[in-house]
């Protein structure tokens, strides 16, 4: 049997679909698993050990190419699917990219969301339903309720290497125990104020004793904003920021007190190697987003907004009528009241015992 997962998103989105990998190959064992995705996502599934290929869509290359060229590549990248021969066919986005894919399959069961677009409307044998206020991890999970597939577990898993491990033991050989913050995200408008993040790394290594480790994407504009914070902080963290591939900075977490961070793909990346989470949420719902505890079959975050949890893991939003907005930013500013001005005494409580934390594990 051959199954086609499809999940053209960014990197958090693509490592939600895990528990369903997990899932399908211990009904299909002897299946063979492809799942189609983006190139910056790649990483956070190679080492997957439910997965035989990975089809990459090189995104970023053939959005540069010249008009002509990129049409060129992108016939010959969909017309490889056409003499793949599946058996099923799973696409988890509503994109028009993957409804074109499944359509050139020959997979007599498509599943995916039913289509705005005429030319794909009836691509799908099985269609899924609306994610209304379900956890994400929940709706990548509907496939295997269509086909009526037992679900044994909904553990979201990452793998890093023996050699990402010892590259990051060099780079701690002389920390204790240590708090890893990752302070930004690609979309800048989830990023609560630089003073507040100065501040809880000031009370993490000041006041609580952690080291703090801070980690960031080798992105011109998270490099800048990280040193902006550590130029407000009184304290001394390990910059890490630009310094490591996706797989080790997988490997520092793992050896992480906890994690605090915004809604970003370390934050579901640290909730997958069950390392305790305190994360600031604005625009975003911790409904449909929050850090999942695997040791929980089901998801604690039954509000839309204001202070929840999930196991050992923690979500800080305030409780304003407009959230989450899904908005990039109050009035296209690209920044998001709702996170410049949190409480920080009640930052201090949820640090306090995301940190005690440690103790219990």
């Amino acid at each position: 049997m051959k199954i086609l997962v499809i999940k053209f998103r960014n990197i958090g989105d693509v490592l939600l679909v895990t528990p369903l990998l997990h899932n399908l190959k211990r009904f299909y064992p002897q299946a063979k698993i492809d799942v189609a995705i983006n190139s910056d996502a790649k990483d956070i599934l190679i080492e997957n050990p439910h997965i035989d290929n990975l089809i990459i869509y090189e995104r970023n290359n053939i959005n540069n190419l010249p008009k002509v060229k990129r049409i060129f590549w992108e016939l010959i990248f969909f017309l490889d699917f056409v003499r793949k021969s599946y058996d099923l066919v799973i696409n988890l986005t509503e994109g028009d990219r993957g409804g074109l894919i499944s359509k050139l399959t020959l997979s007599k069961i498509k599943i995916g969301y039913l289509s705005k677009n005429k030319l794909l409307k009836n691509v799908y044998t099985n269609f899924l339903p609306k994610q209304d206020f379900r956890h994400t991890v929940e709706t990548n999970l509907d496939p295997l309720r269509l086909l009526n597939i037992p679900i044994k577990n909904k553990k979201v898993e990452v793998f890093c290497t023996p050699e990402d491990h010892e590259f990051i033991d060099l780079h701690i050989s002389n920390i204790g125990r240590y708090v890893h913050i990752h302070p930004v995200s690609r979309w800048l408008f989830k990023c609560i104020a630089d003073k507040t993040m100065a501040k809880i790394i000031d009370f993490c290594q000041l006041k609580l004793g952690f080291k703090v480790v801070i980690t960031a994407a080798p992105i011109e504009a998270e490099i800048k904003k990280v040193n902006c914070i550590i130029s407000m902080c009184q304290s001394n963290p390990l910059n890490l920021s630009g310094q490591l591939s996706l797989k080790q900075t997988i490997a520092l977490n793992q050896k992480a007190s906890c994690f605090i961070g915004v809604d970003t793909a370390i934050m579901h990346m640290s909730a997958a190697n069950d390392t305790p989470v305190l994360a600031f949420f604005g625009p975003s719902g911790a409904d449909h987003w929050g850090p999942w505890d695997n040791q929980i079959l089901e998801s604690g975050y039954t509000k839309r907004n204001g202070i929840q949890h999930m196991g050992k893991h923690t979500v800080i939003s305030e409780s304003r009528d407009c959230q989450p907005c899904g908005k990039d930013g109050c009035g296209g500013s690209k920044v998001s009241d709702c996170l410049m001005g949190m409480n920080f005494k009640e930052i201090k409580k949820a640090v306090i015992k995301l940190t005690q934390l440690e103790n219990l594990n």
